[in-house]
């Protein structure tokens, strides 16, 4: 397997090479175009160049996810109107098997034309209100009711961080509209990006347009965050009121059955806030999220679970990044509500671990909470100045509260 691998990968950047192309391998695809054929005998296929002003992720879902085949690019990164499938023997008439490759893709790309240009017919806004025909989960309403939530959130964080209020409103508004689009009916892996190219033909801001696709980042672990500060807010939204909702309505994941995607939305959420150093009170935020809806729920409890949940996920993304677990703990037993200062605490505990003084502050501390612990009473903060007679117990008192000050 791993040497007919090889084979595909260089055959298909050789058919990509012959018009001074590369072809775009995506190692899933690669895996499996291996998988289906034991004797790689390359085909190199065009499109007609019309369908290049079609989206390119369009023409990339259709060629690579929907045909199996490799698209082809130039040293720009823009496609090309090529494309490279594999046969599985030598044809002695290998200009059918090309021919036949280009008749099937033909329709889909000639769909997909015609999805583009019936789509932009309506705007994004006529399609919003739309979205309330739309159930999003049984108790929590439908899509529009899952807007006005985002929208209200979006304000929340956008007024915490200071950033644009008017922006992150309008694009929480026009957010699942694309949902609506024949394009994405089609293609759902689209949703967002053809929001993103929706809004801007529609002469929507940029910063608006690219919130639209940011909203779903990371799409999946590891994955690209939000790189506006519009989006940041929209994606943080969305994801704090599908754990809030879906929590509240009793579905929590269990096992591995999570067909809401909570677990990828907690772990969104969390790196967002950290690694876009997002000054944020999360439990203030559940509490804000949660305070939209409307059947009964125990509020208090429905936060203690999403905010444990979420600080799981957290433990995970902390002890991938190198952290111990004693050190998490150390963090997490003061509960800071700043995921920002949470990690700010972490780095804080690395370091002072390797201090030298480290061993014998944390053993003074141990035999401190030992000796505390066997007394038996309450320990009285309190100390009355007449009771010290020895010097050192002045001293140490004054020690004392100098450093308390």
């Amino acid at each position: 397997f791993a040497t007919r691998q090889r084979k595909v990968r260089a055959l298909a950047e050789a058919a990509a090479a012959s018009v001074n192309g590369r072809a775009v391998i995506d190692d899933d695809l690669l895996d499996e175009v291996t998988a289906l054929v034991e004797w790689p005998v390359p085909v190199l296929g065009g499109i007609e160049a019309r369908y290049l002003e079609l989206p390119a992720e369009v023409l990339i879902t259709t060629i690579q996810n929907n045909q199996k085949y490799f698209p082809v690019k130039d040293a720009q990164g823009r496609l090309l109107p090529y494309f490279i499938t594999f046969s599985n023997l030598d044809s002695t008439r290998p200009d059918t098997v090309r021919e036949g490759n280009e008749r099937v893709v033909r329709p889909r790309l000639a769909d997909a034309e015609f999805f583009w240009n019936l789509d932009r017919r309506r705007t994004l806004e006529s399609r919003a209100e739309e979205l309330g025909q739309v159930t999003f989960q049984k108790t929590l309403g439908s899509l529009l009711d899952k807007n006005e939530r985002v929208r209200h959130l979006a304000q929340i964080i956008a007024e915490r961080l200071g950033f644009d209020g008017a922006a992150a409103d309008r694009a929480a508004r026009l957010a699942k509209a694309d949902l609506l689009t024949a394009m994405v009916g089609e293609f759902p892996e689209l949703q967002g990006i053809m929001g993103r190219y929706y809004a801007l033909a529609e002469g929507e801001p940029v910063a608006i347009a690219m919130a639209i696709e940011e909203q779903y980042l990371p799409r999946v672990s590891g994955g690209a965050l939000p790189e506006t500060d519009t989006g940041r807010v929209l994606a943080l939204a969305e994801k704090l009121d599908t754990l809030a909702g879906i929590f509240s309505a009793g579905l929590i994941p269990t096992g591995d059955k999570d067909p809401y995607a909570l677990r990828r939305a907690a772990l969104g959420a969390i790196r967002i806030i950290i690694e876009s150093g997002l000054e944020l009170d999360v439990p203030e935020l559940l509490d804000a999220a949660l305070g939209q809806f409307r059947h009964a729920f125990d509020a208090g409890k429905t936060r203690e679970l999403v905010h444990n949940f979420m600080l799981e996920r957290l433990r995970g993304y902390c002890l991938d990044r190198g952290y111990r677990p004693d050190e998490f703990e150390a963090v997490l037993a003061v509960w800071p509500a700043s995921l920002v200062d949470f990690e700010r605490r972490l780095g804080a505990v690395r370091a002072f671990r390797h201090l030298p003084e480290a061993e014998s502050l944390a053993a003074a501390n141990k035999r401190i909470r030992n000796i505390l612990r066997k007394a038996g009473e309450a320990v009285v903060a309190n100390v009355d100045d007449a009771e010290l007679s020895e010097p050192a117990e002045k001293a140490l008192l004054e020690a004392v509260r100098d450093a308390r000050e």
